[in-house]
């Protein structure tokens, strides 16, 4: 991602930088890098696993003496939280392979952040905002919304890129919450969405036997109807869902 206009729109779209350290997964040759400091970042944290790349940043690093720290790493197998201090922020755009597995991450030590702009496939942020009953709706709609406020700030074009990619993409903005939007069991509520929208078109009174166990005690406590599929729950009503299954003393672990 070359086009320097882009880079600095979403720099700018992640608000003040000047109090904060930004976290970027993915720099690759430091395009958005380059953006990051040149809006004013207090210091940037840049995670890049491409050993070429480190070398490139270590040049960028060099121009901004004491503001750009290069990790080489799998960001997969770290905790950016554990490697910065606050307040901190991410902007970053990940590799798309592996972007819903990093937020998936995230999401647990979310409250470490002030914010997160992403750059993502379309599809995957089409997912983020998804509400019940839509195409898109579904597991990671119910764990990010659970914890944050999403919203698309803007649409990027493929030809924005080199090589120009087969998807299209957009900038997300993701707010972490002061508190969940109900209360629930992490692990729990991690379980039933993956039975439940493992099975999408099927009753949740089925889908949910994936768990172990006969659901309908389950739905009937949560005051969900058993002919439900998982794309018509809110995620209030997941949450519910999930409470009544932690009552339940013969939860399988």
């Amino acid at each position: 991602m070359l086009d320097l206009n882009l880079t600095g729109r979403i720099a700018r779209s992640a608000g003040r930088l000047d109090q904060a350290t930004v976290i970027e997964i993915g720099p690759g040759p430091g395009g958005l890098t380059r953006a990051l400091l040149a809006s004013g970042a207090r210091r940037v944290l840049a995670i890049e696993q491409d050993r070429r790349c480190v070398a490139a940043l270590g040049e960028l690093a060099a121009a901004y003496p004491g503001r750009l720290d290069v990790v080489a790493g799998d960001a997969l197998e770290l905790d950016p939280a554990t490697l910065s201090e606050r307040p901190r922020k991410i902007v970053a755009n990940p590799p798309y392979n592996i972007a819903t597995l990093l937020l998936l991450s995230w999401l647990e030590r979310l409250r470490e952040y002030e914010s997160l702009t992403l750059m993502l496939q379309r599809e995957v942020a089409e997912r983020l905002i998804a509400r019940p009953r839509s195409k898109s709706y579904g597991r990671l709609s119910v764990l990010v919304q659970w914890v944050a406020e999403v919203q698309i700030l803007f649409d990027v074009p493929a030809r924005a890129f080199v090589p120009r990619p087969n998807v299209a993409s957009s900038v997300v903005a993701i707010l972490p919450r002061s508190e969940p939007l109900a209360p629930a069991h992490r692990p729990t509520l991690e379980r039933i969405t993956a039975a439940a929208f493992g099975q999408r078109r099927k009753m949740l009174r089925t889908s949910l036997k994936r768990l172990g166990i006969a659901a309908e005690p389950w739905l009937e406590r949560a005051g969900v109807a058993p002919t439900a599929r998982a794309e018509e729950l809110s995620v209030a009503e997941f949450c519910a869902l999930a409470r009544a299954v932690g009552q339940s003393r013969s939860v399988p672990p």
